[in-house]
């Protein structure tokens, strides 16, 4: 249980400072790579391609006429958001003991985020998922691999993401000794070697759901932000400063890409960033104790990971389709809502959930 207390304290008060420094150093920096990153993936025309075909074959009506006008935008944007990080983090690391020896302060020694103990971890999972999603990213714009269109095929992505996973599952389990489930305000339940299946998953499903979300104009980008600004204050409550700051500089990060990335947008995330924040969200939901909090955070995620789900299994046993279009955003376009309406709406849902997750996840912190 938090008190008010113990967090106006000086200690406090400067970890505070710290991450919100570090957040606006994030966004200041992704704003200025912005123009570098865009001008870059225009020049090599790495634009995304509009499918034809849906999963089950099927010829996407509805999404090429309402997504024509979108051949062509670049993609990868991602890499904006996850370079902005590592180029942060790495300088911090270096910079601020210098900084901090030239001025005599020991406030700038305390901008080094990059701890064994915090952010090692989930650094891990941001880079190696993001590198995938690059290769896949790569593949279906230069029409390379197993996909009709080009993109690596489902099952070898899979595949990779799974392994990932499993190395990050297996640190937690025999390096860090994770293996209690906790349930807010309930308790932790012992899972034991379970403990490395279901947290693989846990990462898998959050990463390719996140990539589901991933169709519209801000829509993702958006929903990350709440979920990161939110786990940011769960770590900041738990004491986990080097972590609050590591969410806080994505979050950063990503309100910068999303001032390009909302409707009308001059480049898309791209597996890269939607599949690598997704796993990353799953890491530090893990090291926060708070992994049952995250499908709170993310609510959206699940709405829109169902409805895909719901439309295979109708398509499959039924022969019809459940929605106009799968995922369900699609599904209200179709229906003739504004691109912009969907995504605004899908935010404030998400936002009431993500704010009752915040709450669980402080209150019931164990």
């Amino acid at each position: 249980m938090f008190s008010i207390a113990k967090i106006q304290t000086i200690p406090e008060v400067l970890s505070a400072a710290k991450i919100i420094i570090l957040m606006v150093t994030s966004f200041v920096l992704s704003m200025s790579l912005s123009p570098l990153v865009a001008g870059f993936l225009y020049r090599k025309k790495i634009g995304i391609k509009i499918k034809e075909k849906s999963v089950s074959g099927e010829k996407l009506t509805y999404l090429n006429r309402l997504h024509a006008h979108k051949q062509g935008t670049p993609t990868m944007g991602g890499i904006l958001i996850w370079l902005t990080v590592v180029i942060l983090i790495f300088l911090m690391d270096w910079l601020a003991p210098i900084l901090s020896e030239i001025f005599g302060s020991v406030f700038l020694g305390r901008l080094d985020f990059l701890s064994r103990n915090q952010t090692w971890l989930p650094l891990f999972a941001l880079v190696t998922t993001a590198v995938l999603g690059l290769v896949d990213d790569y593949m279906s714009v230069k029409n390379m691999g197993g996909n009709k269109g080009g993109g690596m095929r489902f099952a070898w992505r899979l595949v990779w993401l799974s392994l990932i996973a499993l190395v990050i599952a297996w640190w937690f389990h025999f390096k860090l000794g994770w293996e209690e489930i906790h349930l807010p305000a309930i308790g932790d339940f012992d899972i034991n070697f379970w403990y490395i299946p279901l947290l693989a998953l846990a990462i898998i499903f959050f990463a390719n759901a996140s990539n589901i979300t991933d169709g519209l104009d801000g829509l993702n980008a958006g929903i990350l932000v709440q979920a990161f600004l939110i786990l940011a204050t769960i770590a900041f409550f738990q004491h986990r400063m080097d972590l609050a700051a590591f969410c806080g500089v994505i979050a950063g990060a990503l309100i910068g890409f999303l001032w390009f990335n909302f409707y009308p947008a001059r480049f898309f995330m791209g597996d890269t960033g939607a599949v690598a924040l997704g796993a990353t969200l799953a890491v530090v939901a893990t090291l926060l104790n708070s992994l049952t909090v995250l499908p709170f955070l993310v609510f959206i995620y699940l709405i829109e990971a169902a409805s895909v789900i719901i439309q295979l299994f109708s398509k499959k046993f039924w022969g019809r389709k459940i929605f106009l279009s799968a995922p369900i955003h699609h599904h209200f376009e179709a229906q003739g809502w504004p691109e912009t309406k969907v995504t605004v709406r899908f935010w404030i849902v998400n936002g009431i959930f993500a704010i009752l997750g915040m709450l669980i996840g402080i209150l019931g912190s164990g």
